[in-house]
Formats: structure tokens, sequence, C-alpha cells
């Protein structure tokens, strides 16, 4: 399979995208990859890693703009024409590759993709479908912030999207899913909260009711939805926290040579925590919904986050996940339509 990489997008680019995207030619010998972006910087940088035998699988796309921070999403696709990221969704478009990674502006990311690809059938807006660690695993939360007001039935088709993906890349047959509330009771939140709760308990999920803040990490579901404006705050408060935990911690342990011993004695265990939870093993976020594979790495990302993004996107393609969400939504929504005209 052809994978598109935006070799431009990401606080390290093109250093970083090209070592994780030549980690993965290694690792994964039916992955090709188009590296789209500035071909003098995409054939400099490539000139630095060892590259023989890949040769067959490597080929650059030429893209003369680069998408800003301070670029808004729409307007990037509008007058930056010729991004890396708008390019490479193109590729995608066009059949010339199976999907796109990219670790660049994520509004830019979301709205080329939602533009260009337009939505799958029987779905209206996408998601961003986020895995985070729980215990004895990890939960995915969606959306992680493409659509700040969506719509009840929005919620649904979020809820049947990350039910799907976590079933099939996580083996997992029937995830449980969870609208996040403020409380558990059916009764409980704003109207928006009591009328998603109330179709999704219609919806072909396994529906668990409501999940409070407090413990999605306890893992009660494997599924959380909200919409994009409460999902990226969850995100990046988690993000903050973690790193302000870890730093307490070591600022504490610095206190006294007891505890340095401690914490020496400690080190395997703190290296599986920081392994479990670190960014770089989960790789990249799927934008769920999109008539086509579009994995979102985050923008410092290492070689080693990229890598596992596009295996993250070889897996969805492989595992044919947008063919099966057509699917699904397909039949909630003959399900749907036939209950109402037995009500008629």
């Amino acid at each position: 399979m052809k994978i598109a990489l935006d070799a431009m997008g990401g606080d390290f680019a093109p250093g970083n995208p090209v070592a994780g995207a030549v980690a993965a030619l290694r690792d994964f010998a039916d992955v090709s990859i188009v590296f789209v972006g500035d071909e003098q910087k995409v054939r400099a940088e490539l000139l630095r890693h060892d590259t023989e035998g890949l040769s067959d699988r490597i080929s650059v796309h030429h893209a003369s703009q680069v998408v800003d921070m301070s670029d808004s999403g729409i307007d990037s696709v509008r007058k930056k024409k010729d991004s890396s990221v708008s390019r490479a969704v193109d590729l995608v478009k066009s059949g010339e590759a199976d999907a796109i990674v990219s670790a660049g502006h994520t509004g830019a990311l979301v709205a080329a993709a939602t533009i260009k690809l337009r939505t799958l059938p029987g779905i209206d807006r996408a998601g961003l479908a986020v895995l985070i660690p729980a215990d004895n695993g990890v939960f995915l939360l969606i959306d992680g912030g493409a659509n700040i007001d969506p719509a009840p039935e929005h919620i649904v088709g979020f809820a049947v999207m990350g039910s799907i993906y976590y079933r099939e890349l996580l083996n997992c047959p029937e995830p449980k899913v969870g609208l996040f509330n403020i409380g558990t009771e059916a009764s409980k939140g704003t109207e928006f909260a009591k009328e998603c709760h109330a179709l999704l308990s219609a919806a072909p999920v396994n529906f668990a009711g409501n999940v409070e803040g407090h413990s999605i990490f306890r893992k009660p579901v494997e599924v959380v939805v909200c919409d994009g404006f409460v999902g990226n705050i969850v995100l990046k408060t988690i993000e903050g926290l973690a790193k302000s935990f870890f730093g307490w911690f070591r600022e504490e342990l610095k206190k006294n040579p007891i505890r340095l011993l401690g914490a020496l004695l400690c080190r395997g265990a703190f290296r599986s925590i920081k392994d479990r939870t670190s960014t770089d093993e989960y790789g990249g976020t799927p934008l769920l919904g999109v008539n086509g594979i579009c994995i979102k790495a985050h923008g410092n990302s290492s070689p080693r986050a990229l890598r596992n993004a596009i295996r993250v996107a070889r897996a969805a393609v492989g595992q044919q996940v947008n063919r099966r969400i057509v699917e699904a939504i397909k039949s909630h929504h003959e399900k749907v339509t036939n209950g109402q005209n037995a009500t008629a």
C-alpha cells in the first residue's frame, strides 16, 4: 500500500517525518511512501539515512507551500493550494495513495480532508479518535477536536465509527460506548446531552450510558463520545497534567539522596509508566468519517511516533475500516427508517 506523508508538517519537519518514514519502510515491507513537500529539502534529508533496498518504495511529490500554525484551516485550503498537506490529500483523492499521515496543522488537515475527500456515505461529520491509556489497556475518545458544535445525530455517528475502529484495530468484539457527561444518570446534563443519550440508546452500538471524568481511566467503557469542544479540552488538560505531574515528581525525588536512591531502584517501573503514557507509542489519531484514511500525528512527534503513525495508517487500510463504517451506518439508517414507517 502507498502512504502519502506530509513531509513538511510538524515542529521538526522534514527531519522527523523522513526519519520516521525510513524506519517504517524497514519495518513494513508492504508499505511505500510518497514524501510530499519541498523536494530539495526532502531529498537532502533522505541522504542522511541509509535507504539501501528501499528506493523502489520511495517517491517525492513536490509541494511549494507549507501551512503555518497561524493559518486558519479553511484559509490554508483556499490560499495555499500547493501546501504539502493539501497535495497529500489530493493524492488520496486521486487514488495515488491509500492514506495520508501528517504531523502538521490539525485544522488544515481536517479542512482539506473534509472538503476534498468529503465524508463517507451516511456520515455528516468526521471525528478525531484518540487512544488514551487506562487500566487494562486504552480507551478511545471521539471527538478530539474536529467539531466543536455537532448535532446529537453526529454524536451517534462518532459512536458507531469509534466502536468499529476499536473493534477492528484492538480486537475487541463488542466495545462498550459511554457518553461523556457530568453524571451517570440519563437525566443529567444539558438538553444536548439528554438528546444524545436517547439517540445512543437506540443506536447500533453497545451503549453503556453516561460516564464521568473521574472514572474514564478505570475504563468502564472502551469508547467515550463527546463533542469536539469538550474532547479537545479534555485531551489538553490530560497532557498538561501529565507533564506537570512528572515535573513535580522529579522535583520531589531530587530533594534528598534517599529519595534519589529509591528512584534508582524503581527506574524500571518509571520507564514502564513513561512508555505507557507516551504518545510516541500510539503514533497518530485517525480522522474517522472522511472518504479516505487520514492519520494526524502530534506536532512535536518524534521519528518513532511518526513511524507508528504510519503503522496506524497501514492497519486502518488493511482492516478496511471505512468500508465497515459505511456498512454499519447504512444498517442503522435502514432500521431507523423502517421504525419510522412502522409507526406512521
